[in-house]
Order: C-alpha cells, then sequence, then structure tokens
C-alpha cells in the first residue's frame, strides 16, 4: 500500500515539477530580456556617486538638508505658496519611502510625511528576509497557480535588486531545511532547484544537499534523532530599518521633501471632490499647516484604512490585520552563517530561525487582530514559537523563557479590493486601489517586493494625475546611500585609520557603508590606547556614542526611541541592554538636541513605553527612572567581575537578569562562600535567599536544579542558585505577562500565510 502511495505522489510531484520548469524556463527567458532591455537605460547623474574607490574614505559627503529645512519648504506649498507638490506621500515605510524615492528619481516634486518616525510600524517588525518565499513556491506547484508563480518570480527579482543597491545591508544567507523523512529529500530537492531556475543568474549560490553527518556538522544543535539529511538554499537577508532610513534620506539625496513626525490630520478637496493636498500637525512643534500636492498617495500600511476614511468616511475597512510575533534569542543557539526553517509547524505554517546582527530571530506567527500603534506580543504567541524551535532542537539544547532577549509584535496588512466582486476576500500580494476623488492608496505586499509597489504606484500616480515625469523608474539601479564607495573590507581601514576595535568596525560597515566614515569622525576619545576612539554604550553590544550622534544629524532622530530602536536596533536585540543604555543615549541626544531635564525625563519615560512593546513587563514603568549607578546598592559589572569564581557576562547574555540585580546575586553569594571556591554549604540556602530578599524556593525547584537540601554535608555551586532564581523569575515574568484571552493562533488560513512579513 505505501508503495502505491509513495509511486502516485512521485507521479504527481514529478508531473507538477516538469510543468513547473517549463514555465520556469519561460519565464526566466523573458525577465533576462527584461533586464538586458532595464541595463541598457542610460542612468541620470547620481547626487550621491564619488570618484573614491570602493573601500577608501570619500573625501567629501553629502549632507542632507536640516528637518527645519524640510518642514520649511512643507509650508511653501500652502495655499497660496509659491509651490505645489507633484505628489504627496503619506506615510514613511518602506513602501512610501519606496514611492518617494521613485518619484524624485523620475524628477517630479514630491513630500513624504510620516506621524512618527521612518520604519517605526510594520517595516522595522519584519522577519528580516529579502526572499522570494518557498512556501508560495510550494503552493503555486501544487495547486498549479499561476499568481502564486508570479509572485515568487517578482520576488526573487526584487532579491536580486536589494543586493545591488544596497549591498552594505543586505547579505545572501544560507537556510537549511533539516529531513527527518526519507522521501521527502527528493522533494525538497526538487523543490529548491525549482527555487534556483526561477531565480535565474543572480549571483546567488544555488542550494545543495547534505547527508545526516554534514548536516549535524553545520547545525550542531538540531535534533539528531531521525534526522536524514538537509536541503541548504540561499535567500536574502537585510536590516529593515536601517533600509528604510536609508531609503528616506536617499530620497532627500534626489531632491525629495521627507520629513518624520508629521502627521496629516485631514485631507484637502478642491471644487471637484478630488484630494489636492493635507493639513497636517508637526508632532515636534504642535504648528499645522496644509500642503498642496496635485496627488496623494496613501502608503500607511496597517494605518490605511484612516486615511481612506479621511477621504470617504462610510468606506468598509480594506486591512485585515494580522499579528506577527518574533523573538530574538542569544547567538549560541544557531550557527553565526546559517539560518533553519521548519517547513511542517503543528499548525502547518513555517518557522524561521536565523542569525541577525549578533542574535537569533525566530518566528512569526499569523493571528487576526486590531490596528494598534504600539502591539505588543502575547505571552501565547511567545510560548507558541518556543515550543515549535524545541521541537527541532536537540533536547541538550534548552530553550527557556527567560533566553528571550527581545520579542516584538508588527502588523501584516493583508488588504480587501473594495472594488472585487467578493470584497471578503484577501489579495494575494498588494493592491493599489484608486478612489473616486483620486486618492492612490497601495497596501499589502512584503518587504521584498517594496520596489516593484513603488514603481507600479507612481506609473498609476503618472497615469491618474497627468504628471510629467523627467524619466522612467530608475529605482533598479539607484544605489542608496552608503554603498557608493564601501566594500566588503573597508572594516580594516575603520580599525587602522581610527582605532576602533574590530567587532565596532565590522558593525559600522555593516549598518552605514561609506558612511561610516562619518559616524567614526564623530566618536569621542576612549581614554585608552586601544580601542582609542568610541565609546560603547552598552558593554555587550557595538554600538557606540558616535552612532547617536550620527542617527541625529544625518539620519532625523528626533527621540529617544528613534535611535534605540531604528537607528541602533538595540530594542530589537536585548530589550534588557537597551534599557541599561537609554540614560547614556538620552544624554548625548539632549547635547545634539539641546534638551531640558523635563524633555529628558519625557524621553526615558517614551523610552521605557516602547521597551513594555519589546518583551519587557510594564512594571519597569513603576520604576524609578534614575541612571543605574544612582540606585543604592547598586554592584556594578566591574565590581562583580572582581569575584574571581564567575565572569558574569556569561549570566547576562541569558537576558534574565540586569547588571544589578546579577550584582546583588554575586555579592550576596560571596558572603556565604568562605573559601571563594564557588560554593556554599547547605544550611547557608535559606540565608543567601533572606539577603537577597527572595523567599524560599519550594523543594521542586531546588531538586530540579540538582540540590541535595537534605543532605547537611552537601555542597552547592553558584551556577545551582542561579538556575533557581532564573526559574522563579521566569515564572514570575509569566505570570505578570499572561494574555488578557485566549488566543486562536490558526485564525489566518494557512494558504494565507506567507512565513514572515
Amino acid at each position: 500500500m505505501w508503495r502505491q502511495q509513495f509511486a502516485k505522489r512521485t507521479i504527481k510531484y514529478g508531473a507538477a515539477s516538469a510543468a513547473t520548469a517549463l514555465v520556469g524556463y519561460a519565464g526566466y527567458s523573458y525577465l533576462a530580456k527584461q533586464r538586458t532591455a532595464a541595463y541598457s537605460r542610460t542612468v541620470y547623474a547620481d547626487p550621491l556617486e564619488t570618484p573614491t574607490p570602493p573601500g577608501m574614505r570619500p573625501h567629501a559627503f553629502w549632507t542632507p538638508p536640516k528637518r527645519e529645512e524640510m518642514i520649511n519648504e512643507l509650508k511653501e506649498a500652502q495655499t497660496g505658496g509659491s509651490k505645489e507638490f507633484d505628489l504627496l506621500v503619506i506615510g514613511g515605510g518602506a513602501t512610501g519611502a519606496g514611492c518617494t524615492l521613485d518619484a524624485a528619481t523620475r524628477g517630479l516634486k514630491v513630500a513624504m510625511v510620516e506621524r512618527d518616525d521612518f520604519a517605526s510600524g510594520t517595516s522595522s517588525k519584519s522577519t528580516k528576509l529579502v526572499h522570494g518565499g518557498v512556501r508560495y513556491l510550494q503552493k503555486a506547484i501544487m495547486g498549479l497557480d499561476y499568481e502564486q508563480w508570479k509572485m515568487v518570480r517578482e520576488a526573487l527579482h526584487e532579491r536580486k535588486t536589494f543586493l545591488h543597491i544596497a549591498p552594505y545591508l543586505s547579505n545572501e544567507l544560507p537556510i537549511l531545511l533539516p529531513v527527518y523523512t526519507w522521501w521527502q529529500l527528493p522533494y525538497f530537492w526538487i523543490g529548491c532547484k525549482m527555487y534556483d531556475l526561477l531565480a535565474g543568474k543572480q549571483g546567488i549560490t544555488g542550494s545543495y544537499a547534505l547527508g545526516r553527518d554534514k548536516t549535524l556538522e553545520s547545525f550542531p544543535m538540531l535534533r539528531a534523532e531521525n534526522l536524514v539529511g538537509s536541503l541548504v538554499y540561499f535567500d536574502g537577508q537585510h536590516n529593515d530599518a536601517r533600509m528604510n532610513a536609508a531609503l528616506a534620506v536617499t530620497a532627500a539625496a534626489h531632491g525629495a521633501v521627507v520629513a518624520n513626525h508629521v502627521e496629516v490630520t485631514s485631507l484637502i478637496k478642491n471644487d471637484e471632490g478630488k484630494v489636492r493636498g493635507a493639513m497636517m500637525r508637526d508632532n515636534e512643534t504642535g504648528e499645522e499647516w496644509a500642503v498642496r500636492a496635485k496627488g496623494v498617495i496613501n502608503a500607511t500600511g496597517p494605518f490605511s484604512d484612516a486615511i481612506l476614511k479621511m477621504d470617504e468616511p462610510q468606506l468598509p475597512d480594506i486591512v485585515a490585520p494580522s499579528s506577527g510575533v518574533h523573538l530574538v534569542l542569544p547567538s549560541y543557539f544557531s550557527p553565526k552563517n546559517m539560518g533553519m526553517l521548519d517547513p511542517a509547524t503543528t499548525d502547518g505554517r513555517v518557522v524561521f530561525f536565523l542569525p541577525w546582527e549578533g542574535g537569533v530571530v525566530a518566528g512569526t506567527t499569523d493571528t487576526l487582530c486590531s490596528v494598534d500603534a504600539n502591539p505588543k506580543p502575547s505571552e501565547k504567541e511567545i510560548e507558541w514559537i518556543l515550543s515549535e524551535i524545541r521541537r527541532f532542537l536537540s533536547p541538550d539544547v534548552k530553550i527557556r523563557r527567560g533566553d528571550v532577549l527581545s520579542a516584538w509584535a508588527g502588523i501584516r496588512p493583508l488588504v480587501r479590493d473594495p472594488k472585487a466582486a467578493n470584497t471578503k476576500d484577501l489579495v494575494r500580494n498588494h493592491m493599489i486601489h484608486v478612489s473616486d476623488s483620486a486618492l492612490i492608496t497601495i497596501a499589502g505586499g512584503k518587504w521584498t517586493t517594496y520596489r516593484e509597489m513603488a514603481k507600479e504606484t507612481i506609473d498609476a500616480a503618472i497615469s491618474t494625475f497627468k504628471l510629467e515625469p523627467k524619466r522612467g523608474c530608475q529605482t533598479e539601479h539607484v544605489r542608496l546611500i552608503g554603498s557608493h564607495a564601501w566594500s566588503d573590507t573597508m572594516f580594516i581601514k575603520l580599525v587602522q585609520n581610527f582605532g576602533v576595535d574590530l567587532e565596532v568596525a565590522k558593525h559600522l560597515s555593516h549598518n552605514y557603508g561609506d558612511r561610516a566614515w562619518a559616524v567614526c569622525a564623530l566618536a569621542d576619545h576612549s581614554g585608552k590606547q586601544f580601542p582609542s576612539l568610541g565609546r560603547r554604550i552598552h558593554p555587550l553590544y557595538p554600538f557606540i556614542d558616535a552612532e547617536v550622534r550620527y542617527a541625529v544629524q544625518y539620519e532625523y532622530a528626533l527621540s529617544s526611541v528613534d535611535v534605540i530602536g531604528r537607528r541602533l536596533r538595540l530594542a530589537f536585540l536585548d530589550a534588557q541592554a537597551a534599557r541599561e543604555a537609554l540614560p547614556q543615549v538620552i544624554e548625548i541626544m539632549a547635547g545634539e538636541l539641546s534638551w531640558d531635564e523635563s524633555r529628558k525625563q519625557k524621553e526615558m519615560r517614551k523610552g521605557l513605553e516602547y521597551l513594555t512593546t519589546m518583551g519587557l513587563p510594564d512594571s519597569i514603568l513603576d520604576e524609578s527612572t534614575a541612571t543605574p549607578a544612582t540606585r543604592e546598592g547598586f554592584v556594578n559589572l566591574q565590581t562583580t567581575r572582581s569575584l574571581d569564581f564567575v565572569d558574569p557576562a556569561s549570566y547576562y547574555r541569558r537576558g534574565q537578569f540586569s547588571a544589578e540585580e546579577i550584582g546583588v546575586i554575586l555579592s550576596a553569594f560571596s558572603e556565604f562562600d568562605k573559601h571563594g571556591d564557588g560554593h556554599i554549604e547547605v544550611r547557608d540556602i535559606q540565608p543567601l535567599f533572606e539577603t537577597i530578599k527572595i523567599p524560599m524556593p519550594e523543594d521542586k525547584l531546588l531538586e530540579a536544579a540538582n540540590i541535595k537540601h537534605t543532605d547537611p554535608g552537601s555542597s552547592v555551586e553558584f551556577e545551582q542558585i542561579f538556575d533557581v532564581l532564573g526559574e522563579i523569575k521566569e515564572a514570575t515574568n509569566a505570570k505578570g505577562r499572561k494574555p488578557s484571552s485566549e488566543l486562536n493562533l490558526n485564525q489566518i488560513p494557512t494558504h494565507r500565510s506567507g512565513g514572515g512579513l
């Protein structure tokens, strides 16, 4: 029986694969011709171009206009003013910034406003992949679905564009597909080869198969039981929020007016009822004014309905928001340069497990939700992701709730077409809607296809508003700021020229490109012989003081959240570390923006509120906003390092305890460690817990840590006490973050789940 089933399955998959191959070849041939024609076009003069060879310091840097200058240009487009924009783009996420850059490089007069910060919403909370979507390809093959096929083909083409226009922010990443059933090896092999074929000649490494031993050698954390082998395919990865900021600043370099923290409060219509501008408010000053434009584009992602209802109050909602939760775990849970994909979770979705910026990103979920400017991950969603991860990792690798360094929820804007026959059906990719009053809305899609979405949107705007661009779409070739004089070995010269340490130099090179030279020029002297420049804002991460200054001076950062969340990404990597770095970040920003004490306190509060959306408990809002050094009883890392029986940094990386808490635990333990060898006697356990003001744990917690509490002659190691405290804190945190209601993680149909934002 099983042989018949296998034979039928093989014939079915083989036929589908053959048909797919033929279509794939035709698709590839078509794309190849299109690319040849595209690359033959002459690109206009790039204002960011430099004669400096890659890897060398540019002779001069283009400096972005100040925010005040941008605001003044917006005001010039008021009614009766001297200026009118061709296009006004509402929304500064990936799609909005992409539309702005596209319009500016075509020679149109364009302005973009964002009520919060660039990438403050979904665009900073993605899976960090630049991918065609192997899951979409599987659906296309199994269902012989041309639309799915077309979507994968388009995304794979855009993947190549990413690597070309922002090479320092994006890279290829091998992703391992573990196989635990022998017949799946040829099935996955065919699928990966079809993925390669569809991608064409992009310069990305092709997929390959690994046997059981080589799989475990490449990914030693993997569960070995019943493992047959694996397939490894390659996709792209990027730093999403920094990519978004680069798009906005590059658009400004090409003549666009871009302003964050400027909110649209209403739309302006002419006598014919057509949208011709908007009223807006500067959320920094409260000042309001009108801006005139020939056309308005709504690119606000999950908030599209809010703008649409300014146009047509009775219009039904088009956005079906879906919450996608991701976690960040310490780097030791994954190889440094290889990710993993679980193709079959317990509910039929996929889970990614990817190294990123020194951490490991895991996710995602798809849960129906409401639209919220500051969504929080629920404890149920966090635990679901952890439970799925535990299924494919070795039993020796214990992942606990306390290992979660950061957790966030991004709202994926699935959309319905209001002009479709059945308005309940969700659009598979993206949708461009032109209302009766000529408001253009672009919604849906994903990060990978932002450029193609922007191109189609600006094409629609040119047609709708009868605009006269000076040239066609250029964005397939326009490199983003930082790309022009960057090379993969540039970090070596940063070490040699500025005396920054190696980890910092690599970080700056791969986050700022050739602008890393400008960042280093803003760094403080360390007071050491080496590294001589740059003070880390947190001892465990390569972010330095100069990045905060650069964010303010060159990237329009206006708040502490702009910096810790979207310019430096520390909040995404380690929410507790971001909390500890917050006072220093605020002090540096205060020097740049002339903040008084009142504003600094507001920024501290704002930063803490933001960190409660990144996995920290709400209880942090009730604590003092004073810096740790002023708290009574504080023991800093330097003090705890003087204890010779443990390295506190190794415990700190677990993400459960702050530096203050570790110092208290170590100091208390050392009082009872009579011989200084990292052991205390059993009779000292209760006094120890009394000293640190923690109730004596139950026997089962002591036994779980292998503490022989009934044997007076036995001793207890620091690691055992630390494990018990970790379990207590984990349980305490879990109680404090229980979901207010039961969540149904299957609410989004599996065939709509894209495996990431």
